[in-house]
């Protein structure tokens, strides 16, 4: 055992905080505030409680809950005992929480009382029982429940080592069942390393937190490095965009993180022009690329904008474009962050490639995760020579800039030609009307597959389906340009916001189905 190890865990931080900056804000939910002796002071006390209660290093606690300060109590206290946080989806069907259950297999489920009928519809479907617990108002403090039953893996060594399981979060399971990943605390050590190097955070910063606690950028994009540096983050329980931007004025928020959907949402508000955003210097964006149009906005607001990539597996952070660059660099994800290693391979031989070039990015460094919980064979076939391959197609260019072209999966070949959703979308995206857009590749008896573009359209302004084809074949080539435009309310999104693709191109397949044109 090395004699640094242990030294990257994340129990350590409140405590460090603690004793330099114990009475600064560490976290405002809903104005209920925590100074950093007072977040560390419970976590410790919930840390001795857990491991009295039975608990051991390694174990399992999973929870259903919006983001609280009471979740983060729960994880520090998780991390300074050794124990594994899995917070699950409040979004999720009972069906597919009892799936998630099932493969954690957590010796207890704290549950907010908002979601207990959820919980209860979910635990009824489980073969093994679940202990259960309440989170909120301070409940799990209250009272400790045991783990319903002894647990064969859990390790007797109360020490917490810097390569143990922190979290498992679940991807989002848009294409096939979901993976619990796990991230160990060296994991998110690393990636919240990078992320400083690049997006700074001070201790007089204050931090807008609006993802969810349940996907990794809830933890990993901000807030934990907030709470490593002695900043401030203010938790919002759900995104609302109105809401968004009164606490942005109000609170005098520095920075936060959204995709491009949250920022596009907030752009369209009916108070944004009139919003003070002079406190905003500084926001991230992650998930997608931001259109070149929304860009234009936020700058035209004066906030500086950091685009980047990552995924899960990574904890997430990979890429990143800072602000400086973005407005020359419109739709590149950027060069790898600090500490990440990066490279293209061939999709058919997986050769690697040299200079510019086009294939699937790889990813190589310390946040690269521990491997899928339970599954071997998945993280196996995730793991090439000691690479992630992520599945997305990038293109590099010969000054080693990357985008983001769309995942493998999600290209489709019409008469011999791959086209990428994503360009599409993102030229649909610059028209004045289109507010949201996917583009999907269905069966065609002729080309093999053809383009569907779903569309929400921008309230009070106006098109059809021929004014945005004619934009689309100004722009794209003409095998590019989508078949078929279909007008919706909205967009099936995942947890993490992604376009539903499988969805769409279900529903595309049972309307062909009910017209008697078949499906594939």
């Amino acid at each position: 055992m090395s004699s640094t190890d242990g030294l990257h865990t994340l129990g350590r931080w409140t405590s460090d905080r603690a004793l330099a900056t114990p009475s600064r804000v560490a976290v405002d939910d809903r104005g209920v505030v925590l100074t950093y002796r007072e977040l560390d002071d419970r976590a410790t006390i919930l840390a001795a409680s857990l491991a009295a209660a039975g608990f051991g290093v390694g174990d399992r606690i999973a929870t259903l809950t919006g983001n609280s300060a009471d979740h983060v109590v729960l994880f520090f206290a998780c991390a300074k005992a050794g124990i594994v946080l899995v917070p699950l989806s409040w979004r999720l069907s009972p069906r597919e929480l009892a799936q998630q259950l099932t493969q954690a297999d957590p010796a207890l489920l704290l549950v907010e009382d908002e979601f207990g009928s959820l919980a209860a519809a979910a635990l009824e479907r489980l073969v093994q029982p679940v202990g259960l617990g309440s989170l909120g108002a301070h409940g799990v403090e209250s009272g400790v429940i045991s783990p319903v039953r002894q647990r064969g893996d859990v390790v007797i060594d109360r020490s917490v080592h810097d390569d143990d399981p922190l979290l498992i979060i679940f991807t989002s399971g848009t294409l096939e069942q979901a993976k619990g990943v796990i991230l160990t605390h060296a994991n998110c050590f690393w990636t919240n390393l990078s992320l400083s190097r690049i997006a700074e955070i001070t201790s007089r910063d204050t931090v807008l937190a609006v993802m969810p606690q349940y996907h990794v950028g809830g933890w990993n994009i901000q807030p934990l490095l907030a709470w490593w540096i002695g900043a401030t983050v203010v938790l919002e329980r759900t995104f609302g965009p109105g809401r968004v931007l009164q606490l942005i004025e109000e609170r005098r928020i520095t920075t936060m993180m959204g995709v491009p959907a949250n920022y596009l949402l907030l752009a369209q508000h009916p108070t944004f022009a009139t919003t003070n955003l002079s406190s905003l210097a500084h926001a991230i964006v992650g998930g997608a690329p931001m259109p070149e149009p929304l860009l234009r906005v936020w700058h035209g607001r004066g906030v500086a904008l950091t685009q980047g990539y990552g995924l899960t597996e990574a904890s997430p952070n990979v890429l990143c474009l800072p602000d400086d660059e973005a407005r020359l660099r419109v739709g590149s994800a950027g060069k790898p962050y600090p500490h990440v290693e990066v490279a293209v391979a061939e999709p058919a031989t997986g050769e690697h490639l040299t200079g510019e070039c086009t294939g699937e990015l790889l990813v190589r460094g310390p946040g690269v995760f521990a491997g899928y919980f339970r599954a071997p064979d998945a993280t196996k076939a995730a793991m090439r020579n000691g690479w992630l391959a992520t599945g997305d197609l990038v293109s590099r260019d010969t000054e080693g800039y990357y985008r983001v072209i769309d995942r493998l999966k999600d290209i489709f070949i019409t008469g011999g030609e791959s086209v990428a959703p994503a360009e599409v979308e993102g030229v649909l995206f610059g028209h004045p009307a289109v507010a949201d857009v996917s583009v999907v590749g269905v069966p065609d008896e002729q080309w093999g597959e053809v383009g569907v573009a779903w569309v929400v359209v921008r309230p009070g302004v106006a098109t059809d389906e021929i004014d945005l084809l004619d934009y689309c074949r100004a722009a794209l080539a003409r095998f590019k340009v989508p078949k078929t435009i279909c007008f919706v309310p909205s967009i099936p999104r995942s947890a993490s916001t992604k376009a539903m693709r499988r969805v769409l191109l279900d529903q595309w397949n049972a309307s062909m189905v009910s017209v008697g044109k078949g499906a594939p």
